[in-house]
């Protein structure tokens, strides 16, 4: 775990963890929390027969006379016993995040909507775009924006400057809201499991572009989209939340389009809520997601 710098003494934190299944994880996570005069307000836990991992989050209000440092060296104690991978946050944390966007707005107009009226407790640092379209937009709200052009003789140079970015604003997770440029493999090796994407399209079916033209050939009855953790392998990554719409054979695809945005804010939404209040452990290739 890194070591944590912030003087604050937490009122509340939570716990997410992941370990291969056996008896005392709850007893000793709950041990812990009790030593310490504290009071769980949640706790979920699931045991997955097929992997052998167990998957626990739990929230707990404390004395607050312990820091942050304090807490996590010594539930570093409890996390070596049972081979945990682990993670103990202050629950008041709004994690940072950087959005990434290209022309089409509609994802990024509902995530900046829901931060501002304090729906979706994030902060977002930046927004950078490969398109100069919704800079207006964006610094109404107060928040930096950052136009990176990409083309394909200096997209490695880009995606350096992106990292840059990252580091710069101290990014803890990236939010791909429309962004249409696929991000190499280095840069999601350096950023894995903290990059969320937004697909067009009820995964695993019609990945890759123009996903609704492919789906009004099919003829299909349901669209929906895709919130998922972005990996090397495109649009394979850990499934985190999927909505639909159902339509019919009135709809063209310019229809679809239309019907699917709605999807796709809410979508990506949930998933940016879900991962900034720590809910989702991976568990292989899929999730496992304490709502």
């Amino acid at each position: 775990m890194p070591e944590d710098t912030a003087p604050g003494r937490p009122a509340e934190i939570v716990i997410a963890l992941s370990c291969p299944d056996r008896n005392g994880i709850v007893h000793a996570v709950s041990g812990f929390i009790l030593e310490r005069d504290g009071l769980i307000l949640d706790s979920q836990q699931y045991g997955d027969p097929a992997s052998g991992q167990f998957f626990m989050r739990v929230h707990a209000r404390l004395d607050a006379h312990l820091t942050l440092a304090r807490l996590r060296d010594e539930f570093a104690t409890v996390a070596a016993g049972f081979e945990m991978r682990w993670m103990l946050i202050d629950a008041a944390e709004r994690p940072r995040a950087a959005i990434l966007v290209s022309k089409t707005g509609h994802c990024l107009n509902d995530l900046l909507y829901r931060v501002r009226t304090g729906q979706l407790r994030i902060a977002i640092s930046v927004v950078v775009s490969n398109h100069p379209d919704f800079e207006q937009l964006v610094r109404s709200h107060g928040i930096d924006f950052v136009h990176l052009p990409v083309a394909p003789d200096t997209k490695a140079r880009a995606e350096e400057d992106l990292l840059k970015l990252i580091e710069r604003h101290d990014i803890d997770f990236v939010v791909l809201a429309r962004y249409m440029q696929v991000l190499s493999d280095d840069v999601c090796a350096r950023l894995e499991g903290r990059v969320i994407n937004i697909h067009h399209s009820f995964l695993p079916s019609f990945k890759g572009a123009r996903p609704y033209n492919r789906a009004h050939d099919r003829g299909v009855k349901l669209i929906g989209a895709t919130a998922h953790y972005v990996t090397a392998d495109l649009d394979e990554g850990p499934i985190i939340e999927q909505e639909v719409v159902r339509v019919d054979h009135r709809l063209g695809p310019s229809d679809l389009v239309v019907a699917g945005r709605d999807a796709e804010t809410v979508a990506l939404a949930r998933a940016v809520q879900w991962h900034a209040e720590h809910r989702i452990l991976l568990n292989g290739h899929r999730t496992v997601i304490f709502r």
